[in-house]
């Protein structure tokens, strides 16, 4: 017996919003505020708790030989937190990504009090991807 298979589809591309993330530039810094590894993981967990967050695991942070500045990355249940300091350059970034969208935190007056920034760019992605829902249907057919 000879089995014949035939597919119908029909493809439907959809948006989704999978996350939000804030990509962030604080210019003007203190450079002996960008080296205070204390003063960077004050900055993260302040970003953390307001939000309301979860840190898996420990934060890895890391001080670089002067004049270079702090590096520190937050694992989330929601994503990540990542800090990068470059004290010669008076600049700080972050990078903040949530799989879910939830208020922003003042990044401009937090980063203006904790750091001493001068100018602050922030800029928030929806990420998100185009996913095709494909609906198949097949039968099976004996031939005659």
């Amino acid at each position: 017996m000879k089995m014949h298979s035939t597919a119908t589809s029909n493809v439907t591309p959809t948006d989704v919003l999978v996350g939000v993330e804030w990509v962030v530039d604080a210019r003007g810094c203190k450079p002996e505020l960008l080296r205070d590894l204390n003063r960077l993981r004050l900055v993260c967990d302040s970003v953390v708790d307001d939000l309301g967050l979860n840190v898996v695991g420990d934060p890895q942070c890391h001080q670089f030989p002067e004049p270079s500045g702090v590096t520190a990355l937050y694992l989330l249940s929601e994503s990540h937190l990542a800090c990068h300091t470059y004290p010669e350059y008076a600049l700080a970034t972050f990078n903040l990504y949530c799989c879910r969208d939830r208020e922003p935190w003042n990044w401009e007056s937090n980063l203006r009090e904790h750091l001493g920034a001068t100018d602050i760019h922030v800029r928030r992605i929806d990420r998100g991807q185009r996913i095709d829902a494909i609906t198949s249907r097949s039968s099976c057919e004996a031939p005659r």
